[in-house]
């Protein structure tokens, strides 16, 4: 298992190292810089865009600009923001929880939700479980998320009152518990209604292939109890395909979710992002760039593992034993 560890490490910084590149280069291209962005154009003198530019090291070719970052970032360093002056790392370590609480109660209550149902609509298709299960999958496929935002705010906070339509506590409010749940509820209902569809569609398929087989059949003529066998013989059979699906959101909770956050002026990762590419403040975006990378990559191997975990037959070199 160490040998396999490493190798996957190894095999993986080549992809890193290609993303940062990629995005690096790409964002690089942009017709203007943090001294078009902070200067306001014919406002400010081209001497002074000139000056800013050095100042900030944006007069370097891209390549030049790129290796010194990937110096910095060797030594562990993110380098500081263009817009604020802070440092890259704290920046993030700031914006990093209230993602967490957010996508993370989002994507904690759409599995809650998503796989009973989805077993639920696995053992009865044709009934109101299926069609339950449906109407969701439909909803969260075809809805997009800023949709699911406007209609969420308009029926909760504008025509009811029920619940705040922005920010994560209320001024003055404290910082209380109580204050963060009431404001978590309407984004982290998007959040769950997002990422509901994959969860139900998955489960369902993986549970309805298992209790078609022979061996569930068999169970249920030896007269085993329904519940049984849908759960203990059928859930569990079915269960690695639905743990893939739910590790496949990791990334998604580390990084945030940029249009809930946006919408909802919730302060994670998300709207960091999008306020850094708008100002084009670019160690931001690629600090940003570098946790992503890697929590997809290291969601990437967590996979593996648990595949080789789960079917020993596949064994640790990649073939079968």
């Amino acid at each position: 298992m160490t040998n396999y560890l490493v190798k996957r490490v190894l095999g993986a910084l080549p992809v890193f190292f290609g993303i940062t590149l990629i995005v690096f280069f790409l964002m690089n291209m942009a017709p203007a810089t943090i001294a078009d962005a902070a200067g306001g154009g014919e406002a400010s003198s081209a001497a002074a865009r000139a000056a800013l530019e050095a100042n900030l090291g944006l007069d370097k070719p891209v390549p030049v600009r790129y290796l010194l970052w990937l110096k910095a970032l060797l030594s562990g360093e993110l380098g500081l923001s263009y817009r604020t002056g802070q440092p890259v790392l704290g920046m993030i370590g700031q914006r990093v929880l209230p993602s967490l609480i957010l996508t993370g109660t989002g994507v904690v209550a759409a599995v809650a939700i998503g796989i009973p149902l989805g077993v639920m609509a696995a053992w009865k298709p044709g009934g109101r479980w299926g069609k339950l299960a449906g109407g969701l999958t439909l909803l969260s496929f075809s809805a997009p998320g800023f949709f699911l935002c406007v209609l969420l705010i308009y029926f909760f906070s504008v025509r009811l009152g029920w619940l705040p339509a922005a920010g994560m506590y209320s001024a003055g409010g404290g910082g209380s518990l109580g204050d963060l749940l009431y404001h978590l509820l309407l984004p982290a209902g998007v959040v769950c209604l997002s990422n509901l569809g994959s969860l139900v569609r998955q489960t369902s398929s993986a549970c309805g292939e298992v209790l078609g087989e022979d061996y569930i059949r068999t169970a249920r003529a030896k007269g085993l109890p329904e519940g049984t066998v849908v759960w203990k013989h059928g859930f569990r059979t079915a269960l690695l395909p639905v743990v893939t699906t739910v590790l496949n959101h990791i990334p998604h909770i580390i990084g945030g979710s940029l249009v809930v956050e946006r919408i909802f002026g919730w302060p994670g990762m998300g709207s960091l992002l999008f306020t850094s590419v708008s100002s084009r403040d670019y160690t931001v975006i690629m600090g940003i760039t570098v946790v992503i990378a890697l929590t997809v990559l290291a969601t990437g191997i967590l996979m593996d593992i648990v595949y080789r975990l789960a079917d020993p037959g596949v064994g640790w070199g990649g073939e079968g034993r």
